[in-house]
């Protein structure tokens, strides 16, 4: 698989390299009982501290590693392949991350950067609301400036990865600017907290996990906010009114991730697959040798290299500074939808033994479904590549 990703440098082909031998030495073996227990893998993340993933884009100047999207695209797919909750403790502080590096104040990026790099601040982001998700419009969180310049929120945020255990969590909110347009009077805020349940800070409540179907061991929260109260040195640059436009840029890059996680549980899928068919015996025979199985196996392998192909090629877009947001969708809606199938394809290979919690598939079938909604259902994805490839092939005259 490293070798064919085409024009990788020797630096990252070494990077992805270290992180495939931690994935098969320290979070394959692991994932499924933690995952079962539902516990956070404080180890891992701890190793994953060590090892600078938590700055792998942020530069250097500020402590990180300086890597392109496409690399830590591939290092996503490496961690997703042993537990795609690993990869989504990662992925919503790199979120959070690449908007403070993008759209910050220089205060704010010396003030969080260095330590969001070595993952003391670990970051979670925040749109949906219990009443809303696509539909962003329609946040009701509010924030008000009071006659002494500060701002106190008020509202309930929902769907918070890592709303636990981040101590930095940027929030969308709505503010009155006065401008013409809804999305112009929405504004981003940088919160500090404490890690934890409870009250984790004045006006701030994170009341506990949600139980969800799959996607365990990393935290998936809501947020209260009662009259918290804060200054504009903690809007994200400074200025209200930019905040969907920010979060809207920090989703296109999430939407790569989403894409390179559909990738690497792909894979994992794809490898389950294709080694217990080689030992499976029906009729006599290894059911690898009967064709029907055969044909799944190569319909499979062909979905999983047909969305790692789409999704570096967004990663890599997005790297040279065009506009990519027609490749992200596509990328995430490609990579996810064919996750989903894979995962199928390989559960019924596994016949009876995957529905067992004793088989690794059974985690993978649970877990394959939050990626057809997380950063963008299927359905918005297909509305934004449609309405992108209008503006590309709008007829003239």
């Amino acid at each position: 698989r490293l070798q064919q990703t085409e024009g990788l440098t020797e630096e990252q082909t070494e990077l992805l390299k270290l992180v495939r031998e931690f994935v098969d030495e320290q979070i394959l073996p692991v994932a499924t009982e933690l995952e079962h227990r539902d516990e956070y893998p404080q180890a891992i993340v701890d190793q994953m501290k060590e090892m600078g993933i938590f700055g792998l884009m942020i530069p250097e100047e500020y402590g990180g590693l300086g890597e392109s999207l496409l690399t830590y695209a591939l290092c996503v797919e490496e961690i997703s392949r042993g537990w795609m909750s690993v990869s989504g403790i990662v992925n919503t502080h790199f979120i959070v991350a690449y908007m403070i590096l993008q759209h910050g104040t220089e205060e704010q990026k010396q003030r969080y950067l260095p330590r969001m790099a070595t993952g003391e601040i670990r970051g979670a982001f925040s749109m949906s609301e219990p009443g809303c998700g696509s539909d962003v419009s329609a946040i009701k969180t509010k924030a008000v400036q009071g006659d002494d310049g500060e701002w106190t929120i008020n509202g309930q945020k929902m769907w918070l990865t890592n709303g636990g255990s981040a101590n930095l969590v940027a929030v969308l909110v709505k503010t009155d600017t006065g401008a013409d347009s809804v999305y112009k009077n929405m504004t981003t805020f940088l919160i500090e907290k404490e890690s934890g349940f409870g009250e984790t800070a004045q006006g701030i409540t994170v009341p506990g996990k949600i139980d969800k179907m799959g996607y365990k061991g990393v935290d998936t929260t809501e947020l209260v906010l009662d009259g918290h109260r804060t200054t504009d040195a903690q809007i994200l640059g400074g200025e209200p009114g930019k905040g969907f436009y920010q979060m809207m840029d920090g989703v296109e890059v999430g939407r790569v991730n989403v894409a390179a996680r559909g990738c690497g549980v792909a894979r994992r899928a794809f490898e389950l697959g294709i080694s217990y068919a080689q030992q499976r015996e029906t009729f006599g025979k290894k059911i690898v040798e009967h064709q029907a199985v055969l044909f799944r196996l190569a319909d499979m392998a062909v979905k999983v290299e047909a969305a790692h192909e789409m999704m570096v090629k967004a990663a890599r877009k997005k790297d040279s500074g065009e506009r990519n947001d027609l490749e992200a969708g596509m990328a995430k809606y490609l990579a996810s939808e064919n996750c989903a199938q894979v995962v199928e394809d390989s559960f019924r290979i596994h016949g009876g033994y995957g529905y067992s919690k004793e088989y690794e598939i059974e985690r993978l079938y649970r877990e394959a479904p939050m990626l057809l909604i997380g950063e963008g259902t299927a359905d918005i994805q297909r509305m934004i590549i449609g309405r992108r490839l209008l503006e590309d092939y709008k007829l003239k005259g």
